[in-house]
């Protein structure tokens, strides 16, 4: 990453809040990945006092422009403009999960947890970064890239209100937001290989392989914490989900996926649609 990582990289937090702040999306997923490359291999500390300030906001560039979730147009996959859309999605979640999983780590950095919480955390934020500079490649090679299409704001809000507790932030973003990638995905490499589409179908399998394990992560942590203060996890999910997620969880559901993730009906099922009318 010649050129990208600060000299004045220190610690895990100081590097994770750079790339947080990075407004050019190329930085922010390389500095992400050399932040992580570092603390795997033990050369930065926790945190340092020259850490720079978190922020309220991720750093984005001028395009694309956000607007509201329900002004987003649908297009069919069956076209090449509706599979850049659909491309164009994927790779704007993928890039809020960067600056989510770097959140996490900055954010709570100073929970009593042990070293391996922001392992796994790092590795999500390495993989996220790869996700994102994977759907931005396709989309170049269909001859478009991130920012030509309109994004919506969603994800960002979701984290926003789950700033100040870390068993919520994991309930809502992993545990919701991300399980909900396990759901939705299958269907879109099916769509995708059905149009012919084979190299944008395997870009959405490494996605969805990998986001079985940050899934796992969320719900790991998210059943340490819940043990650590002797609460029942489903039940905490529960509580939490419905102070800090508006409206039902969508079916269908990936039992099978979300399961291999530790993430079990019981948690779920009872925050339906179906189930609270």
């Amino acid at each position: 990453m010649a050129g990208s990582e600060p000299t004045e990289l220190v610690s895990l937090r100081g590097g994770a809040i750079a790339a947080i702040r990075s407004p050019d999306v190329e930085r922010k997923a390389a500095l992400a990945q050399a932040t992580a490359g570092r603390w795997f291999a033990r050369t930065l500390s926790l945190r340092s006092p020259f850490d720079p300030p978190l922020p309220d906001r991720p750093g984005r560039p001028a395009k694309p422009d956000l607007i509201p979730p329900t002004k987003m147009e649908k297009r069919s996959l069956h076209s090449v403009r509706g599979r850049i859309a659909l491309l164009h999605a994927i790779a704007h979640i993928e890039l809020n999960a960067v600056d989510l999983a770097l959140d996490i780590v900055a954010r709570f950095s100073t929970e009593k947890v042990p070293n391996s919480f922001f392992d796994g955390w790092m590795q999500v934020a390495f993989e996220e970064a790869k996700h994102f500079r994977l759907v931005r490649q396709r989309m170049q090679q269909l001859g478009a890239d991130y920012g030509d299409l309109p994004a919506h704001d969603g994800l960002w809000q979701a984290a926003h209100a789950t700033r100040g507790d870390l068993t919520a932030r994991l309930a809502v973003v992993p545990l919701i937001l991300e399980a909900r990638g396990l759901d939705v995905t299958p269907a879109l490499q099916a769509k995708m290989r059905e149009t012919g589409d084979l190299e944008s179908a395997a870009v959405l399998d490494i996605i969805y392989n990998d986001e079985k394990g940050h899934v796992a992560v969320g719900a790991k942590w998210f059943r340490f914490l819940c043990a650590r203060e002797k609460r029942d996890p489903a039940a905490t999910f529960q509580d939490l989900v419905r102070q800090n997620f508006r409206g039902p969880l969508k079916a269908p559901f990936n039992d099978i996926a979300r399961a291999e993730a530790g993430l079990t009906p019981s948690f779920y099922r009872a925050l339906t649609a179906t189930s609270r009318g």
